[in-house]
C-alpha cells in the first residue's frame, strides 16, 4: 500500500507572553544588505538583528531548561529618525549626539540587561506573533539574573562564522544572509585567499630538497 503524505503537521510554537520582562542581550547577526519591494519600488536595506533572553520565562527545550527569546530586525542606521536609534535612547535613558551615533559599535549591547515589553499582534496569515514594542533600562531596584545563554555574534568584519551560517543558523536566515553583496564579497575573498595559499604550498612543494 502507498499512501500519499497529506503534508507536515506544522509545529506549534510558543509565544513570548505580552507584558513587561526583564531581559538580556545575547545575540547580534549582521545579516547584511536585503532586497526588497515597496510599492513598486526596489530597496535595498542593511539589516541587522538583536536577540533578547527572558530569564523569567524558563522552558523546556529539547529537554533543556533555557529562557524564552525574542529578537527584534532592524535597518542597521543611526540616523535620528531610525528605529534602531529611538531604541537604543529609550534603552539608555537619553539621546545620542550626532557624533556618538555615527561612532556608536552595537556590539557593545552584548550581555547588557534592560526591560522589554512585548506585546501579540495578527499576521496577515492570521497567525498571532510576539514583538518587541519598547526596550527600556532596568527599573530601580531591579536586578537582571546572570546571563544563561553564550553572548554570540555573526558579522562580516572580524566574526565571519560559517560554521555556525551552515550547522546552527535557522534555514531563512541563513538563506536570506546568503543572498546578500556582503556574504557574497566575503566568500570571493575567502576563495581568492585559498587560491594564492594553494599556490604557495605548490611552489613550496616543489622547492622542497631533499638535504
Amino acid at each position: 500500500m502507498i499512501v500519499a503524505k497529506a503534508g507536515q503537521e506544522k509545529k506549534e510554537y510558543e509565544n513570548v507572553p505580552q507584558g513587561t520582562h526583564i531581559a538580556r542581550c545575547y545575540s547580534m547577526i549582521h545579516i547584511g544588505t536585503v532586497e526588497w519591494e515597496y510599492m513598486g519600488e526596489v530597496k535595498n536595506t542593511d539589516k541587522v538583528r538583536i536577540a533578547f533572553e527572558l530569564p523569567n520565562e524558563m522552558r523546556d527545550f529539547n529537554d533543556r531548561n533555557l529562557p524564552m527569546a525574542i529578537e527584534k530586525e532592524y535597518t542597521l542606521s543611526m540616523y535620528e529618525q531610525s528605529n534602531l536609534r529611538k531604541d537604543l535612547e529609550c534603552w539608555r535613558g537619553k539621546a545620542f549626539t550626532d557624533q556618538e551615533a555615527r561612532e556608536f559599535d552595537i556590539t557593545k549591547l552584548l550581555a547588557v540587561s534592560c526591560q522589554i515589553s512585548v506585546v501579540h499582534k495578527i499576521s496577515k496569515k492570521g497567525s498571532t506573533y510576539a514583538t518587541i514594542s519598547a526596550i527600556t533600562p532596568l527599573v530601580k531596584g531591579a536586578v537582571a539574573p546572570d546571563q544563561i545563554n553564550n553572548s554570540f555574534q555573526f558579522n562580516y568584519n572580524d566574526d565571519f562564522n560559517t560554521e555556525w551560517l551552515e550547522e546552527e543558523c535557522p534555514k531563512w536566515i541563513a538563506e536570506t544572509i546568503k543572498s546578500t553583496p556582503e556574504y557574497k564579497s566575503k566568500i570571493n575573498e575567502y576563495n581568492d585567499l585559498q587560491e594564492i595559499d594553494d599556490v604557495v604550498s605548490a611552489i613550496s612543494d616543489d622547492n622542497d630538497m631533499p638535504f
